[in-house]
């Protein structure tokens, strides 16, 4: 699933030191969803792999997990941005070959040994999905100097490095494409609690709901999927609820008002564990992403790996994740969802069948696959 394998010679054989790779890992802690899934899958996937000739320099604010002490090192700093860029960069470029930016390209200005960042997605340099504020400000101010001084880029979805390439051209050509994969804890098949029992210390839904998951911010695109929830015959929306999960993000004002418009037909968890995020995703009739953008999409994969019928839009990288084991529509169309939505929830021989293939297709992906490209993208840029 690579667009392209990195180019260049690979680093000769260390007999004597072994490859030295410094990771940017603050947001194993720092960030509970998206680059934090992606920082914390790939230091476990890594871990599991054990090269003898390759050592890890964890950088960040706090440790996170028990990685083998032989393999990883921690080293920590508590100062704030942009302070704590340069007091990593200074270190990295005493103890390490190559650096892995996995939270931010300002790093890599600083660095005097091979930088590879981690492109998630282009959504800063597109304000008509309304990304917020701050980030995208730093992003646009720092992205274009990274370009200039990274020796290779890992991009998580094709259609993320065919957006970065072409807004930075030069780029092209060292890019590799380093699919996401879902998490073993969100992955593992387990029998259903009973209806309306309590999952640790959280009350789960009954089962037969719609499911949306994401951070509430515009380009989730939640108010045209209640447009569209609002279409469906007023019996259709009594048995199956709106259940929407995720983290307050910014510029929520215009969701919040149109999910609680919904009265007691949606019910708004907020963020939730792993455990009953998958216990969602069994439960669930549909999973619903109706997203205008998407870097990758991964509660579309997490949907699929627990076996749901995914209704999902037709554009961005979506369609790379979901194959033909999802049903699309058009984002901009709330109509178009409310169709393809209602065609699914009065069809449970349609949804058994989507979501067996679904299974199948999740199966696809994985997070040894993902750090096997990584790493390799990162001895190539080593040299």
């Amino acid at each position: 699933m690579h667009r392209r394998q990195a180019s260049g010679p690979l680093a000769t054989l260390r007999a004597l030191k072994p490859l030295t790779i410094g990771i940017d890992a603050r947001a194993a802690t720092e960030v509970a969803a998206g680059r934090g899934r992606f920082v914390r899958e790939i230091l476990v996937a890594l871990a599991a792999r054990a090269d003898e000739d390759v050592r890890y320099v964890c950088y960040a604010r706090e440790r996170w997990g028990e990685l083998p002490s032989a393999h990883f090192r921690w080293r920590l700093h508590s100062a704030p941005d942009p302070w704590w860029h340069v007091l990593a960069a200074r270190a990295a470029n005493h103890e390490c070959d190559v650096f892995l930016s996995t939270n931010s390209y300002l790093t890599t200005w600083l660095l005097r040994i091979p930088a590879v960042p981690v492109i998630y997605d282009m959504v800063a340099f597109d304000r008509t999905f309304e990304p917020n504020r701050r980030s995208a400000l730093i992003e646009r101010a720092t992205l274009g100097i990274a370009v200039r001084r990274s020796r290779a880029f890992v991009a998580i979805s094709e259609a993320t490095a065919e957006d970065f390439e072409q807004r930075f051209p030069r780029a092209a050509g060292r890019v590799t494409v380093a699919p996401l994969a879902v998490a073993p804890q969100l992955a593992l098949a387990e029998q259903a609690p009973e209806q309306g029992a309590d999952h640790g210390h959280e009350r789960l839904p009954a089962p037969g709901f719609v499911l949306a998951v994401g951070t509430l911010e515009p380009r989730k695109n939640l108010p045209r999927l209640v447009e569209a929830y609002r279409r469906l015959p007023e019996p259709v929306q009594s048995e199956h609820r709106l259940v929407v999960v995720g983290d307050l993000g910014w510029r929520t004002g215009t969701t919040i008002d149109a999910l609680a418009s919904l009265g007691e037909r949606c019910l708004m968890l907020g963020k939730v564990s792993d455990a009953t995020l998958a216990e969602l995703y069994r439960r669930c009739a549909v999973f619903c992403y109706p997203s205008l953008y998407e870097g990758f999409g991964l509660p579309v994969l997490e949907a699929m790996a627990a076996g749901a019928p995914v209704l999902t839009s037709d554009v961005s990288s979506l369609p790379e994740v979901g194959g033909n084991a999802v049903a699309y529509a058009d984002p901009l169309d709330a109509g178009a969802i409310a169709g393809a939505l209602a065609e699914l929830l009065a069809s449970p021989q349609r949804r058994a069948a989507l979501g067996a293939a679904a299974r199948v297709r999740a199966g696809e992906f994985s997070w040894e696959r993902t750090a096997t490209t990584v790493l390799a993208v990162l001895r190539s840029a080593a040299g």
